[in-house]
């Protein structure tokens, strides 16, 4: 009898408080294999699924910082796609990149999630380029979306880095800042080479004054950054969603700095207005640029959080 009372209690224990999950997985995606990390206080609660930007910037390595209470809620997912992190560890991509490989890999990982998990759905976030594989998803598999939280997105990115360099232009000048408006005057748009990525790069971290991109080592680790990215960054500079994703079946809710100038935030504000979707809402971060996981990760937290109380799940 005791036994059995103590079983009992062990049963209600779980219950009660869920059953963790703090794990990683390797996922044959796309041909490669491809490495995840899963973590949350009960593996039963709705799963949100990361798509980080770069593209190549793994979130991995610091992702505690803003999800911690993210994962109090959620089963939290990392996932360091093709050519990125653990899985360029694990192994390299064959061929030349495209985007849809990555939108293909997003739905093959999301599917495998949903599958161990036991759930029908899932929460989708991206930032920056991951809008590339995010809004493949919504457009294209929105059933399997509770929704798609898109953070400083790529919307229109040829005309993104067009408003970037005018502005960078224009503050070159009023500073009288010769290095600036001689390098900049020489960047192509679209880019033709990697020097006009670079410098128009150089200039953008310079003028938020991440003095580090003065450094030599910098311009190193870009141009080898560039040997694997540039030719897919090319490519995305061809998308614009107001011509390939009008619409989308799921709710959207956007999330963009106020002063984001690398994927333009007054652009996200035009397409916030343009795509139609069952529910859509823009969330503003005031204090932050591009990085709102690095700058406001309190209220990344907190607004994520609200979501599961607007969405059906």
């Amino acid at each position: 009898m005791k036994q059995l009372l103590f079983i009992f209690y062990i049963s209600l224990t779980i219950t009660a408080y869920g059953q963790p999950i703090d794990t990683t997985a390797i996922v044959q995606a796309g041909g490669i294999r491809q490495f995840i990390s899963i973590k949350g206080s009960d593996r039963h609660n709705p799963i949100l699924l990361f798509l980080h930007g770069g593209p190549g910037k793994s979130l991995i390595p610091f992702a505690d910082a803003f999800t911690s209470k993210l994962a109090q809620y959620y089963t939290v997912v990392q996932w360091d796609q093709r050519e990125t992190g653990e899985t360029a560890k694990l192994n390299h991509s064959p061929g030349k990149l495209h985007i849809q490989q990555f939108g293909e890999d997003a739905y093959t990982i999301t599917r495998y999630l949903l599958h161990r998990l036991g759930q029908k759905k899932l929460y989708l976030v991206s930032h920056s380029w991951g809008s590339m594989p995010g809004f493949y998803m919504a457009a294209k598999h929105p059933g399997l979306l509770y929704a798609y939280i898109p953070i400083s997105p790529m919307v229109k990115q040829k005309e993104s880095i067009q408003l970037t360099k005018d502005l960078l232009v224009h503050w070159a000048d009023s500073t009288h800042n010769t290095e600036a408006q001689k390098e900049l005057a020489n960047v192509h748009i679209p880019y033709q080479s990697k020097d006009d990525m670079f410098y128009a790069q150089k200039w953008l971290f310079l003028h938020n004054e991440v003095d580090f991109a003065k450094e030599p080592a910098f311009k190193a680790a870009y141009y080898q950054w560039m040997d694997t990215w540039f030719a897919i960054t090319q490519e995305s500079m061809e998308i614009d969603l107001f011509k390939t994703v009008p619409r989308v079946d799921c709710p959207v809710y956007f999330f963009e700095g106020a002063g984001d100038i690398q994927t333009y935030y007054t652009l996200a504000a035009d397409y916030y207005k343009f795509v139609q979707a069952p529910k859509k809402e823009m969330i503003w971060f005031e204090q932050s640029g591009h990085t709102i996981f690095n700058s406001e990760p309190g209220k990344l937290q907190e607004e994520l959080i609200k979501i599961l109380e607007k969405t059906e799940h």
